[in-house]
């Protein structure tokens, strides 16, 4: 299974990202890949968000997250997936986000 985190991406995303499964994003990257989002729906890349160590804000980058890990509890993590969409939202403070994707 391809992964590729964010982070590793250069000046041609959509060329690196052919063939991947998974793209991972620390939550402080958001904000930089909410146009590579567009393509990981299009070229059907699920999309995943370490999101531990911040606090969460709405917004539409959500509709392109289909994983997302907290450091919420686990009551928490789950009003979030049922209020956002995201398909898991996993309470894990120490695990790498890895660990979760299918």
């Amino acid at each position: 299974m391809k992964i590729i985190r964010f982070s590793e991406l250069d000046n041609n995303p959509r060329q690196q990202l052919s063939g991947a499964r998974w793209l991972i994003l620390h939550h402080s990257e958001v904000e930089k890949a909410t146009s590579i989002l567009m393509f990981t729906e299009l070229d059907g890349i699920l999309v995943a968000v370490d999101h531990r160590g911040k606090e969460i804000e709405d917004g539409l980058w959500q509709r392109a997250v289909h994983l997302m890990l907290v450091d919420l509890n686990q009551d928490l993590a789950d009003e979030i997936q049922r209020k956002s969409g995201i398909t898991k939202v996993v309470h894990d403070p120490e695990n790498d986000i890895l660990l979760y994707c299918w």
